[in-house]
């Protein structure tokens, strides 16, 4: 695989963190995630796919050491904590990249390292708020609202992080050289705006929130709800697609009005929905399978892996414990990604074999453990 030989350690965290250190596993490295102690904590990473887990006091000093130790023969760092947190533990980057200069020492925060809000608690909600996102998401007259938590917490965060730490590791394969990446949830989602920014220009969203063509105002771009309570998503934004589109719900487009009489667009979208009321999801697919009118049914997740595109493209996988989940993507065709099939580790569940792997003595490992300075999942183990 892409990242076979690359050594992750990852400080167990919330949702982000543990997504692009997902993404580093699925691809070929070999992460670490480095879980807190008591082993009474709940495990929180529900991205644990193909990673080992060590249980490590952090907040006592032969902790710290411990980590230290890791760093200084690991490639990269994924740090999910508000600023000054790895500071007070001496786990800074300044000290890390003193005693490995070759680490990638990767920030992942909601805020950033600097600015008003850097030492402040937030949630994806906020990230989007800030990051002037938030204020495009919303139907016609309602509040804005944030997605679930996709866009700040995984795609601004966890995915640009991982594309930071490949591109960080790619620079160092010329200079040898490490860095620090400081990874904002803000600053990922606005970068992941950049679209709205320049295309402000063009009156794609010159109308106020929900009136615009992309933000559910046109209702060639909407979903509707079907006979059987189900829907049907819509994107006939082209005038062919939405030609198609017309024809489809049987209707006569030289007896509507123009695509673009943005004055019309509630009433077409009254007469689509009362269309679209009238067969099933099945039945809707059964037309508009196969043509350019953009209209497409909106899955469940109990549906989606049995969706036969989705089948035939194998985009969904089953590890050993029947648990469906999305394959890594994008596909490489030389290289490709090869997800573990096995269950989320235990929290301690590698500890031993883990430190050994990074040089640790037996010696060493039974005192850590005497002094509760490391957990295993299986108190029985062999120490």
């Amino acid at each position: 695989m892409a990242l076979r030989g690359v050594r992750v350690v990852e400080l167990a965290g919330l949702a982000p963190a543990p997504l692009c250190g997902m993404i580093l596993a699925d691809f070929g490295a070999q992460v670490v995630r480095v879980d807190r102690t008591p082993r009474s904590a709940v495990a929180t990473d529900v991205q644990g796919r193909g990673k080992r887990s060590l249980a490590l006091d952090l907040k006592r000093a032969p902790g710290a050491a411990v980590l230290r130790r890791l760093c200084c023969g690991a490639d990269v760092l994924i740090e999910p904590f508000r600023h000054g947190v790895m500071e007070k533990l001496g786990l800074g980057p300044e000290v890390l990249l003193q005693e490995n200069p070759r680490l990638i020492y990767a920030r992942l925060t909601g805020f950033g390292q600097t600015g008003k809000y850097a030492k402040s608690a937030g949630h994806d909600i906020n990230y989007l708020a800030l990051s002037g996102v938030l204020s495009k998401l919303g139907r016609k007259n309602e509040n804005p609202y944030a997605p679930i938590n996709l866009l700040a917490d995984f795609a601004g965060g966890g995915v640009m992080c991982a594309m930071g730490i490949i591109t960080a590791l790619y620079e160092r394969t010329k200079s040898g050289k490490g860095q620090v990446i400081d990874a904002s949830m803000v600053e990922g989602v606005a970068y992941l705006s950049s679209f709205l920014w320049k295309s402000q220009n063009l009156g794609l969203w010159n109308r106020p929130r929900g009136e615009n063509l992309l933000d559910s105002g046109a209702p060639f771009y909407e979903t509707y709800k079907t006979a059987d309570g189900k829907f049907m998503a819509v994107g006939a934004i082209e005038p062919q697609f939405y030609e198609q589109l017309i024809k489809g719900l049987g209707l006569d487009s030289d007896k509507l009005p123009g695509q673009l009489s943005f004055s019309d667009w509630p009433e077409m979208k009254k007469k689509f929905a009362s269309i679209f009321a009238q067969k099933t999801q099945a039945e809707w697919c059964s037309i508009f399978d196969g043509t350019d009118a953009c209209v497409t049914p909106v899955l469940s997740f109990d549906d989606v892996a049995s969706h036969q595109h989705n089948k035939q493209r194998s985009s969904f996988i089953k590890n050993d414990q029947e648990e469906t989940s999305p394959r890594p993507a994008p596909l490489l065709s030389r290289t490709p990604a090869v997800p573990s099939f096995e269950r989320d580790p235990f929290i301690g569940e590698h500890t031993e074999e883990i430190l050994l792997e990074y040089g640790f003595t037996k010696q060493e490992i039974t005192e850590l453990y005497s002094e509760k300075v490391i957990e295993v999942s299986k108190p029985k183990a062999n120490l």
